[in-house]
């Protein structure tokens, strides 16, 4: 397949994945939405048709990897070409950013009421009492969003990218790890279509079906990333919208769901090459 091919199949599986995933998440999270408290059997099963759709969008033009964790997956396992892997993974993290940007615009009045609304965070930055002259009030603006940013994840991360429960680097890196094996070694396993571009329509089904099982069994301790883009493109997105009281974007939480999943996709390619080749 050609570098245009790879290209656009990557940015538009991708982006399909993050606004049908973060959509669920979205429409779970505003208390203004039909889906409000839909709770985590909702988010298990919106991911895993987002992944339905947008491997049935890309499959036929890219191979729908969607995820950089699963392209390292076959390169290890020698379905795809290493010198194709940058440019699948630049792709992929595209068109994560752009999925994310794209939920956003569909929740835009959600986002709005939701990150003004004092039961979630208090009163808004611009009610907030400063005092001294315009100088010291600009310096307090500028260290509240410093602190911000240095803080934990926000009132709304959770609509871009994943965090754990229980702060414990060690689990949340083997929770990935663990999660991400077993979704590149159920891609590995079902076999190419007959273009040899990547899983063929019953495939991409059983790959949906085993995001909504890793999500259900597997989700609780760290909100299942198993995607390096999935997790990253949105976190960037979260951290540039220009978003009131968004709060921080937990960049020191932010390697892990990027080096897990790659992990675990070699992991697995490694494990297909010497138990199924």
């Amino acid at each position: 397949m050609s570098s245009t091919d790879i290209f656009l199949g990557e940015v538009i599986g991708t982006a399909v994945l993050i606004l049908l995933g973060g959509g669920v998440c979205a429409a779970v999270t505003f208390k203004r939405s039909k889906a409000f408290g839909a709770g985590w059997v909702a988010i298990a099963f919106g991911w895993g048709m987002a992944v339905l759709t947008g491997a049935y969008i890309a499959a036929g033009v890219s191979g729908a990897h969607l995820n950089p964790a699963v392209t390292v997956g076959l390169a290890v396992q020698g379905g795809t070409e290493w010198a194709d892997v940058p440019l699948y993974v630049a792709s992929q993290l595209l068109g994560a950013a752009l999925g994310a940007a794209l939920v956003w615009v569909a929740y835009y009045g959600q986002f709005h009421a939701h990150l003004t609304d004092r039961e979630i965070v208090g009163a808004p930055e611009e009610e907030q009492e400063l005092v001294g002259g315009p100088g010291a009030q600009d310096t307090a603006v500028a260290d509240r969003k410093a602190a911000a940013a240095k803080r934990g994840p926000g009132p709304v991360l959770g609509i871009f990218s994943t965090g754990p429960e229980i702060r414990h680097t060690v689990q949340n890196l083997a929770t990935e790890i663990v999660a991400t094996v077993v979704l590149v070694l159920a891609i590995l396993t079902q076999g190419l279509n007959q273009e040899g571009k990547g899983l063929g329509p019953i495939g991409v089904l059983v790959v949906a079906l085993v995001v909504v099982s890793i999500g259900l069994s597997l989700g609780g301790p760290t909100g299942y990333a198993i995607n390096p883009a999935r997790d990253l493109g949105p976190r960037i997105v979260h951290a540039l919208l220009p978003l009131p009281n968004k709060g921080g974007s937990d960049w020191s939480y932010a390697w892990v769901p990027v080096v897990g999943p790659l992990v675990g996709g070699a992991l697995a390619g490694g494990i297909y090459v010497l138990a199924f080749a």
